[in-house]
């Protein structure tokens, strides 16, 4: 049964041909804390970004990341086969939320990649599943969800 009700709600969320989770406070808060996010907003890709970059992100976020497995394949955060009643704090971000990816900057990204994001599930990957030239492809792939 309760299989039936997270197939609902994912269908509620999602919907056939929906765009994406409504943006809310919750959805806009910074993850990084107060006192660190000048300093992250001031961190910037020292990597180019080319399409070559993009698919070695692509295939750090399906492979070795195992982003997929949270954020799901489109990126909306609704990865497959997951409880989500066992995820502590909010859901995966919704990489296709506009709104979300103009609020955030490149350094807010890598530093939740470099120190995990607090209150959530999202553990720091930076070292100890990517390299930091590693973490900033997924991160240009990431921002192609919103078409960049």
């Amino acid at each position: 049964m309760k299989a039936v009700y997270l197939v609902l709600f994912a269908w509620a969320v999602v919907g056939v041909g929906a765009k994406a989770w409504p943006a809310d406070s919750e959805v806009l808060r910074p993850r990084v804390p107060v006192d660190q996010i000048e300093s992250a907003r001031a961190v910037t890709n020292p990597f180019p970004v080319t399409p070559e970059m993009r698919e070695k992100g692509k295939a750090l976020f399906e492979g070795k990341a195992f982003c997929r497995a949270c954020h799901g394949a489109d990126g909306k955060g609704l990865g497959m086969d997951l409880d989500y009643s066992t995820f502590k704090g909010p859901l995966p971000r919704n990489f296709t939320d506009k709104l979300w990816q103009q609020a955030r900057t490149d350094g807010e990204l890598f530093w939740i990649l470099k120190n995990g994001s607090p209150g959530t599930d999202m553990a720091p990957f930076i070292p100890l599943v990517l390299t930091e030239e590693e973490a900033w492809q997924v991160l240009m792939y990431v921002r192609s969800f919103d078409g960049r």
